[in-house]
């Protein structure tokens, strides 16, 4: 009888390991059929109380659900894999490592950190190099998507050199496609074109059909920067077929809302509304909040750009409210879970109190019966010992969680301190060293024009170098100002802005300039991204209008609306025919920048009656 016992328990250990095994080795090529193993194995580890198997079937679950874009469940599942309590370091880090992933897609960047590291701390203990490498490329992710660029680079380097040393071909795509991403956001886009077909080549060489559709997504996104639109759509269709065959219904929503972006940028409208339609439906279908956010937001711009502008605010207020109710629903899960907490502690209390009523009757019975007198007396002194024992632990666990908690706030901290330091060290090599070796090109050049007889043609080059520096050096100061900032009020701005139209008014004497700044908005804040792409966007409009537009007048006028702030600029000059006129990179950058900034931007001109350029900026 024994000896069957231990039979039993031997086939089921085995199937759970078969079961967790053959879902982990298929799950890129079919994702649902390792959900259903894996499924399988969870209901099994759960009925014999198997609490190592159900661990690992859970964080199994997180990882094939993150694959998938359904990133809220897929960190569920790895949290509720710690809760386990099981105390195997290799599916702790697992875990870690895949909330910290979780988290960095949902643009939860401190948080990410914080778990990248509690893995990486693991896997060193460990001497698990190929491990370590997957994180520090993680990690490298990261601070590539906080600019951090520099030290993005040296994680990703130490990734590298592991991958490289074990021939991890997976690791070493990963890799290349992270220093990509850095090389795009620096502008240098052959380069990054040419780190992400390389990464293509070895998804495909490995068959990963996940890997395969995020690289073509990654190819399309630079041809698309490249203004070479029909190679950036054969990718990003080719993507989407890629989601569709393996099933990932969110990575089909999101090529898709790609493509809608791409199609409505190059005013092929009616292309576009196709492509938004089914981005909409597969993110639906998904449930993914992302890609339900950016088709609801590229409906509001679609119908912007047809002129339908009481369409495209419904939609913008149909995008705010869904935003609106995912926190709702996070609310609603809160009391939810103080509810059963509530639940569990009335319970507790009710059978103190039944152990309580035993104890009572127990004595009275003693005093019928010597005999169980004494023996009511010892269940009673058991009684207080376990109650004391109970407060001692209970307070003992109130404790250590205390404890958890500070070092999780110190940990934090640090790395708020870190990514601060970081910033500040960024901002003074900028200035101590950029800003002075311009300020000595401008000084050279200056010695070189009045200490030799120079032909005026090569006097006029000089000079017009020299301006170009001094351009280059107020911009610099300008990204430095707003680096050391970690919010930027309309009284800065007002002041930067105000500085910038002295300068032009040295420049331009014969323009008038008017600035006009409403007093209710003088204690509007916003971060440092936004606050430099409104003063962007003013500096490109009034730089186009002294250029271009041989205007007598230029305003700026600064104004509180029912749902957010205008900012309108507006010249007597020229004018121009949007039809006619070619958008080149600063009308271009205007509507970038507004884009990034979620604002609505307008222009409108005229030959010979001037232009009103118009950003609209609405309450979250």
């Amino acid at each position: 009888m024994v000896l069957f016992l231990f039979t039993v328990i031997g086939h089921s250990q085995n199937r759970l390991k078969v079961l967790n095994d053959s879902a982990m080795a298929i799950y890129k090529e079919n994702p649902q059929k390792a959900i259903q193993l894996l499924e399988d194995a969870l209901d099994i580890s759960l009925k014999e109380k198997n609490k190592f198997e159900s661990a690992l079937s859970k964080n199994n679950l997180g990882i094939v659900y993150r694959d998938l874009g359904e990133l809220e469940k897929a960190k569920q599942f790895s949290e509720e894999s710690l809760e386990f309590g099981v105390l195997d370091e290799y599916i702790m880090a697992s875990a870690y490592n895949n909330i910290g992933a979780c988290n960095r897609k949902l643009g939860l960047y401190e948080e990410a950190i914080d778990s990248y590291l509690k893995a990486l701390a693991i896997y060193e203990s460990k001497g698990d190099l190929d491990k370590q490498a997957t994180v520090n490329n993680n990690i490298g992710m990261v601070y590539s998507y906080l600019s951090l660029n520099d030290k993005a680079i040296e994680y990703h380097l130490k990734a590298k050199n592991v991958f490289e040393q074990q021939d991890n071909k997976k690791g070493i795509s990963e890799v290349y496609n992270n220093i990509a991403i850095i090389y795009a956001n620096d502008g240098n886009l052959e380069n990054a074109l040419d780190y992400f077909k390389y990464s293509l080549d070895i998804e495909k060489e490995l068959k990963d059909q996940k890997g395969i559709a995020e690289s073509l997504n990654n190819v399309g996104a630079v041809y698309y920067y490249m203004q070479e639109i029909d190679s950036a759509l054969v990718y990003f269709k080719g993507s989407a077929d890629t989601e569709r065959a393996i099933g990932n219904l969110a990575g089909v929503g999101t090529s898709y809302n790609n493509i809608a972006q791409v199609l409505m940028e190059n005013d092929r409208l009616q292309e576009a509304k196709i492509y938004i339609d089914s981005a909409y439906y597969f993110a639906t279908q998904s449930k993914t909040s992302e890609d339900i956010e950016l088709a609801l937001l590229n409906y509001s711009q679609f119908y912007e750009a047809k002129n339908n502008l009481k369409l495209a605010y419904q939609y913008y207020k149909d995008y705010s409210a869904y935003k609106d109710s995912i926190s709702e629903q996070s609310n609603i899960k809160s009391l939810q879970e103080l509810e059963v907490k509530y639940q569990t502690e009335r319970k507790e209390k009710e059978i103190l109190s039944q152990r309580a009523d035993i104890a009572e009757k127990e004595l009275s019975l003693s005093k019928k019966n010597i005999q169980l007198f004494g023996l009511g007396v010892f269940a009673i002194v058991l009684a207080l010992l376990g109650y004391l024992f109970y407060n001692q632990q209970k307070l003992k666990n109130r404790q250590l969680k205390k404890e958890n908690e500070l070092k999780d706030a110190l940990l934090k901290i640090e790395t708020q301190t870190r990514l601060q330091e970081q910033r500040l060290r960024i901002s003074r090599d900028l200035h101590d060293n950029i800003g002075a070796q311009l300020t000595f090109i401008i000084s050279s050049l200056d010695n070189l024009k009045y200490g030799f007889k120079l032909p005026e043609n090569v006097s006029s080059k000089i000079q017009s170098i020299a301006t170009f520096t001094s351009s280059t050096i107020t911009d610099l100061r300008d990204t430095i100002w707003a680096m050391n900032k970690s919010e930027i009020s309309f009284e800065d701005l007002q002041s930067r802005i105000s500085n910038f139209i002295d300068k032009a008014n040295l420049a331009a004497t014969h323009i008038s300039f008017v600035f006009n700044l409403e007093n209710a908005l003088k204690d509007q804040t916003f971060t440092s991204v936004v606050g430099m792409n409104i003063y962007r966007i003013i500096q490109e409009a009034v730089n186009n209008a002294i250029k271009y537009a041989h205007a007598k007048t230029i305003e700026v006028r600064i104004s509180e609306e029912e749902n957010g702030m205008k900012i309108s600029i507006l010249d007597d000059g020229d004018g121009f025919d949007l039809d006619a006129v070619e958008f080149g990179n600063g009308l271009n950058n205007l509507k970038k920048r507004a884009h990034d900034i979620q604002a609505s931007l307008k222009i409108d001109s005229k030959l010979g009656s001037g232009t009103h350029i118009e950003l609209t900026m609405f309450n979250a």
